[in-house]
């Protein structure tokens, strides 16, 4: 049998782990969050995004209402595509592991983008926040496409998608 002093000891004991626990899996979650705001490059400027977008073919717009964006996971601004590049005016959720996507048709949902990811082209990295600027691989047309879409793919998430036509 346990005594009563010891029982408080296990229970002391108890509380400690699960505290402990639960501030490490918070110190994580923020980990994630953070460390890619800190290890982002210095975003493109204004007049360089403003340069890419004088040359594009088609415009879109980023909204945060898409169906399977959140509170983390949104993107907002104008999209501008052309013949060597993607870039955004604007804004998206920090986070890991963002790739740009091109699509045949719109997406919104996680569903949707797993559904017809054969068909997209991986465009390449999204490396900041706040405006961005992404090359298109050599012969690519974009025009064979209608959406872009900034997904995670560390975690399959959808961040953001624009109808750029």
């Amino acid at each position: 049998m346990v005594n009563e002093s010891g029982l408080d000891a296990m229970k002391k004991l108890l509380l400690l782990l699960v505290s402990h626990l639960a501030v490490l899996s918070i110190g994580f979650g923020l980990g994630i969050y953070v460390l890619p705001i800190l290890v982002a490059p210095s975003p493109p400027t204004a007049a360089d995004v403003r340069a890419h977008a004088g040359q594009a073919a088609f415009r879109g717009m980023f909204r945060r209402n898409l169906k399977d964006s959140d509170m983390l996971h949104w993107g907002e601004g104008e999209l501008s595509v052309g013949p060597k590049a993607v870039a955004l005016m604007g804004e998206i959720a920090p986070g890991p592991d963002y790739k740009l996507y091109l699509s045949p048709e719109f997406v919104e949902t996680e569903a949707d983008f797993h559904r017809l990811k054969p068909t997209m082209l991986r465009v390449g990295d999204v490396k900041t926040f706040k405006n961005f600027i992404v090359p298109l691989p050599e012969g690519v047309d974009p025009a064979r496409y209608n959406t872009a879409i900034v997904w995670c793919e560390s975690f399959s998430q959808f961040i953001s998608a624009a109808k750029y036509r």
